[in-house]
Formats: C-alpha cells, sequence, structure tokens
C-alpha cells in the first residue's frame, strides 16, 4: 500500500507540471497582453509631445514640422511619418544611422485606422523591440485632419525591466501552484487514510479467505496446510528468479494455494485411496480440475488463480489434462506450478508413497523434460531447487507459514 503515496506524489507532480504550462502559459500571454499596451501606451504617450497644424500646410509650415520632426526622432522614435486627411503622405523623416531599420519595417504592410481608432504592432528586429503606432490626428473640434505614424524603439533598459517582471511573475506562478500542491498532499493522504485502510482490510481479508478455502481441502487430503505452503513458495521463488512482476506472481500465488481446490467435491475413497487409482476412479480424480475452477470462478479477486487451477495438470507434450495443450500454449504459471507440484510429491510423503531424496526426484524431473515439464524452465528450477529443498521440505507449518507470509507481503501488500 505504500505504492499509493507514490503514485498521489507522482500524480501531484504531474498536476502541478500541467497547471504550471496551462496557468503560466495563460499569464504569459495575459503579461504579454500588458505589456503590449504598456509599450504602447508609452510610445503614444511620446507621440502627443509632437503637436502638428495640418490646415493650409505652407513651405514654412513644412519647414518647421521637419525641424519639429528633427528634433521629436531625438527621442525613442526612429522613423515619423505626417498624412493628410486624404491619406496622403506629406512629411517622412527617419533618425539618422536607422534607414537601415526602416528599410526593414517597409515589408510589413499596415491598413490606415479608423476615424477615431489607432493601429498598432510590435516588432523584434536584430534583437531589439520596436513599436509601430498610427494614430489619427484631429483639430480641436475634433475633425479628423491627419494622420502621425511613428516607429517607437523601447529601450533596451526598458525592455530588461519588462522582461524581468514576466519571469518573477511566472516564478511566482509556479511557485504557488508548487505549494499549492505540497498543501494539497496531507489533505488528500488524510481524506484517503480511511480507503486505504479500507483496501488494506479487503486484501488482507481476501487473502485469509484464500488460506482458510486452500486449508479446507488440505484437511481432507493430508490433514496439513504444509502441501500448499511448500508448493506456493517454491513458485514464487522460482517466478522471483525469472523475473517476473508482482502482478503475476500474486496470480501464480493464488493459483498455487488453490490449485487442488475442486478436490474438495472428490469422494473420500478415491481421494484418500492409500493404492493406485482405477481408469475410472481417476477420470473422477481428473475432474477435480473442473469443480475447482467452477469454485474459484464465483470470485472476481481470484480470476488470476485460474491458469494454475485449470492446467497444472497439462504436460509440455501435449499429453496432459484436461485440455491437452502443449509448450506455450499452456500458461506460463501452470508450467511453473507443474514442475514445483510434482517436485513437492516426489520429496513428500503420501498415502501411497514414502518420500524420495532430493537427488532421486531431481533425476525424475529431469527425465520428463520437454515431455511434462518446459525445459527451460526446469534448468532455471534447477538452479534453486537445492536451497529451496532445504530451507522448505523438513520445515513445519509454523516456519513454512512464516515464508509465505512474507512472500504475501511482498508481492500483495507492499508491491
Amino acid at each position: 500500500m505504500q505504492n499509493i503515496h507514490k503514485k498521489i506524489v507522482k500524480r501531484l507532480l504531474l498536476g502541478w507540471l500541467s497547471l504550471s504550462l496551462v496557468i503560466g502559459g495563460a499569464v504569459f500571454y495575459l503579461e504579454m497582453m500588458k505589456v503590449d499596451m504598456q509599450m504602447l501606451g508609452m510610445a503614444v504617450d511620446e507621440s502627443h509631445s509632437f503637436t502638428v497644424e495640418l490646415d493650409q500646410a505652407s513651405v514654412s509650415q513644412m519647414e518647421t514640422l521637419k525641424q519639429k520632426a528633427d528634433e521629436f526622432l531625438k527621442g525613442h522614435f526612429i522613423v515619423l511619418e505626417l498624412y493628410d486627411e486624404h491619406k496622403r503622405q506629406i512629411l517622412r523623416e527617419v533618425s539618422p544611422g536607422r534607414e537601415a531599420t526602416e528599410q526593414k519595417l517597409e515589408r510589413y504592410a499596415h491598413p490606415f485606422p479608423l476615424e477615431n481608432a489607432a493601429y498598432h504592432k510590435n516588432f523584434l528586429i536584430d534583437g531589439k523591440s520596436f513599436i509601430q503606432v498610427l494614430l489619427p490626428l484631429q483639430d480641436k473640434s475634433g475633425e479628423l485632419i491627419g494622420y502621425f505614424e511613428g516607429v517607437y524603439q523601447v529601450d533596451a533598459k526598458t525592455l530588461r525591466n519588462i522582461q524581468s517582471e514576466i519571469i518573477r511573475t511566472l516564478l511566482l506562478v509556479v511557485a504557488v501552484i508548487f505549494i499549492t500542491a505540497i498543501m494539497l498532499y496531507p489533505i488528500i493522504i488524510s481524506l484517503n487514510r480511511g480507503l486505504i485502510k479500507l483496501t488494506s482490510d479487503l486484501l488482507k481479508g481476501n487473502i485469509e479467505l484464500m488460506d482458510v478455502l486452500g486449508s479446507a481441502i488440505a484437511k481432507r487430503d493430508s490433514d496439513t496446510n504444509s502441501h500448499n505452503y511448500r508448493v506456493t513458495i517454491y513458485a514464487a521463488r522460482l517466478a522471483e528468479t525469472l523475473g517476473l512482476p508482482s502482478a503475476q506472481i500474486r496470480n501464480l500465488i493464488a493459483g498455487a494455494f488453490l490449485h487442488d481446490v475442486g478436490k474438495i467435491g472428490i469422494r473420500d475413497n478415491i481421494l484418500l485411496k492409500p493404492a493406485s487409482l482405477s481408469d475410472e476412479e481417476f477420470t473422477m480424480m481428473r475432474n477435480h480440475v473442473l469443480m475447482g475452477v467452477d469454485i474459484i470462478s464465483k470470485s472476481e479477486w481470484l480470476a488470476g488463480a485460474r491458469e494454475v487451477v485449470e492446467f497444472h495438470h497439462e504436460k509440455f507434450d501435449g499429453s496432459g489434462y484436461m485440455k491437452g495443450l502443449k509448450g506455450a500454449e499452456i500458461p506460463l504459471n501452470a508450467r511453473i506450478f507443474a514442475i514445483v507440484d510434482v517436485f513437492d510429491a516426489l520429496t513428500s510423503t503420501r498415502p501411497y508413497k514414502q518420500p524420495f531424496d532430493f537427488e532421486k526426484a531431481m533425476d525424475m524431473l529431469r527425465r520428463d523434460s520437454g515431455s511434462h515439464f518446459d525445459p527451460e524452465l526446469l534448468r532455471t528450477f534447477s538452479g534453486i531447487a537445492s536451497s529451496l529443498y532445504q530451507e522448505a521440505s523438513h520445515a513445519d507449518d509454523s516456519t513454512l507459514a512464516t515464508l509465505l507470509n512474507r512472500l504475501v507481503n511482498k508481492h500483495f501488500i507492499n508491491a
């Protein structure tokens, strides 16, 4: 269940990044709009310092306008153009040394504004920021008398201040979202603590019911849980050696513990018979597979156990039952379990036999490699079988239960 905390942290971080991108993008757009208006305001304010009278323009007036324009261009404006009310150009001045920049700006056409509206556009040329403004000019009575057009260059210091302000604002937004995410973590954990406990209790309850169900058949079959414990431990350790994920090992553990649950429906005179079964009796014994599948089908939680319950008597060469599957047609968990089930049967006391020693049991397994067992899986099992045998074959139920609980906690509780 500790993974729930990791998942919450990951999702909060993902939420923080997503919100930072979305809200940060929106804030950046709004800030740019604000900056745009701010720079436009500076340009318009400075343009107001250039006052003209265009009525009945004379040569002397044009000379005066030109002198005013030259003086005006010593500020932030690098280009100044005047148009009459018919949109005819009557004056054009460029700040000395700015002709190249002005030529680049000429590539961008612009519309004339409506009578009482202004037009502006921002440009970034050679790493410098410019604003082109086009303003209607009116006389004292409010009548349109012409147009003022200018190109305003934002000075480097102002531009740096604007950029710094945008960066500070964005960092503040990201920091606020991050702090909010951090503050949400304990709240979410607190709200989910009850749900986490309930989920954990339900999981433990399901595991206990699986244990009870497995123990019930063990009591009928051999009056002990040892076989179920051992084959489950062997199967899980083999799966770990193979590097299988916990999700698959969980299904294997459930299937191993419940592999013979269908035997609960087999009559005692067949189940506990100390001698070999007749053909008719063996046919009836085989039905424990179908009964087991029917039993676990009542539980969605045990659905993953079906591969072992239904197919653990299949053989690698296709001579097993109930469906005669062969090779990779047999689910991997069932192929794993077939090896450890027979290994434990060979090394354990049964009503009809005494246990074989370890070497004899392994020889018998290797003899059936490729026929009963998957050769690759058997080779892997051979590498760990000795240590597993020493650890579990003669251990009592209490020790085996402890070993199994560690595996259950590892793959069910703490996975």
